[in-house]
C-alpha cells in the first residue's frame, strides 16, 4: 500500500512556513507519510486569490511576531526575525527545485528556512545560497546555473498556479488528497487526514 501523501507548498518568505517546516519530519514518521515539498510563489498567489499578508496589517504586525516567538519556543526551535525581510525569495525557491532533481530538495530547503529564520542570513545572495547548495552536497555554481533555465523557471510557475488552482491563497498551504489545511497552527489536523490516508 502506498504511504499517505502530504503536499507542503511554502514560501521562504512565510516565517508560519519555517515553523510548520521544522515540524514535518517527525509528523511523517508518526503518520507513516511521505511529504512532498513543493516551492510556490507566495506573492503571486496573494495575488491570484485576493489576499494580502498580515503584516502589513498594523494592528496585526506586532502581534504576528509575538505569536511567532510563542510557537517557536512551544516546538522549542529557533527563532530570530529576519533583517532581510522582505527579501525575493524566488532564487531559493528555484534552487530546491534543482536541488529535488538529486534528491536533495527537503534538506536544501531545511537550510535555507534556517539560513533565514534562525541565522539571519541574506538568501537573496548568491554567496549564501552557493554556501547552503555546498552543505547538503550539490554543485554551487552547476546548481545555480540550471536554477536559471527555463524549464525550473516553468517549474515553480506550475507549483504556484496548482496551488492556486486547488484553493491556496496563503503559507503553508497543505493537502492531503485534496483536502486543504492553511497555517502551522493546522498541523493536528493534518496528521490525523494523513493517519486516516493511511489507514
Amino acid at each position: 500500500m502506498a504511504k499517505p501523501r502530504l503536499e507542503f507548498f511554502f514560501d521562504f518568505a512565510s516565517t508560519y512556513s519555517y515553523l510548520a517546516s521544522t515540524q514535518l519530519d517527525a509528523m511523517a514518521e508518526r503518520a507513516g507519510a511521505e511529504i512532498l515539498w513543493r516551492p510556490m510563489v507566495l506573492g503571486a498567489v496573494f495575488q491570484g486569490a485576493g489576499n494580502d499578508m498580515p503584516a502589513k496589517v498594523a494592528a496585526k504586525a506586532p502581534y504576528l511576531l509575538r505569536d511567532i516567538e510563542r510557537w517557536a519556543k512551544h516546538y522549542g526551535v529557533p527563532f530570530k526575525m529576519s533583517s532581510h525581510w522582505p527579501c525575493p525569495t524566488i532564487a531559493a525557491e528555484r534552487l530546491t527545485l534543482v536541488a529535488d532533481e538529486s534528491g536533495k530538495g527537503p534538506a536544501f530547503a531545511k537550510a535555507v528556512f534556517r539560513a533565514m529564520w534562525a541565522e539571519d542570513r541574506n538568501i537573496n545572495d548568491e554567496a549564501e545560497l552557493s554556501k547552503l547548495l555546498a552543505e547538503v552536497g550539490l554543485d554551487p555554481a552547476a546548481a545555480l546555473a540550471r536554477s536559471k533555465s527555463p524549464e525550473i523557471k516553468e517549474r515553480l510557475r506550475t507549483n504556484t498556479d496548482l496551488a492556486l488552482s486547488r484553493g491556496a491563497f496563503g503559507a503553508p498551504a497543505m493537502f492531503v488528497g485534496e483536502e486543504l489545511f492553511w497555517g502551522n497552527d493546522r498541523l493536528h489536523f493534518v496528521e490525523d487526514a494523513l493517519k486516516r490516508a493511511g489507514a
